[in-house]
């Protein structure tokens, strides 16, 4: 965040002395200029940061996450965020810890990884029952048997196409 800080501060430095040179060069250019182009600097950065933090993120990740879910958001203080929506959160699937259940082949325990932005990386379970296309949240209160039946929850039906679902439930 300090370094995002910094880099915003250096590009509206930057572009306010390119005004501040431009209008030295050229007299007629108004004073403000330099101003508008500082500002411009400013928001223009911060707005790229904001774009780009997940590719930033994702890029970082090691092969075994694999991304199955992402946030996109439209925010009313960020108002051009209503064309393009920012990425703020997404979900990437651990799969070194992807543990099968012994006595039910179908049924896995999958370890979720929750990046946000401007928030520490956090982590949860979530059980995953591959023959059924279902899955719920490993809470307190929530267990698997050792007979591989679900206590203190309902399972959730997977949608058409979910990621989640598709990457707990490949082979390999």
């Amino acid at each position: 965040m300090a370094l995002e800080l910094i880099g915003s501060l250096i590009a509206a430095a930057a572009l306010g002395l390119l005004a501040w040179a431009l209008r030295r060069r050229y007299p007629g250019l108004p004073k403000w200029a330099v101003s508008l182009a500082a500002a411009a600097g400013l928001i223009g950065s911060t707005i790229w940061l904001e774009y780009d933090w997940f590719d930033r993120v994702s890029a970082e990740l090691p092969p075994e996450l694999e991304i199955v879910m992402i946030d996109n958001e439209a925010m009313p203080l960020r108002p051009w965020t209503y064309l393009k929506p920012i990425r703020m959160r997404f979900w990437a699937l651990d799969h070194r810890k992807t543990v099968t259940h012994p006595q039910v082949p179908s049924l896995k325990m999958v370890t979720l990884v929750k990046f946000a932005r401007w928030r520490p990386v956090e982590d949860g379970l979530m059980a995953v029952d591959c023959a059924a296309n279902r899955r719920v949240p490993v809470v307190e209160g929530v267990e698997i048997t050792p007979e591989g039946t679900l206590a203190g929850a309902e399972w959730e039906v997977a949608g058409e196409g979910d990621k989640l679902q598709e990457a707990a439930c490949r082979e390999g």
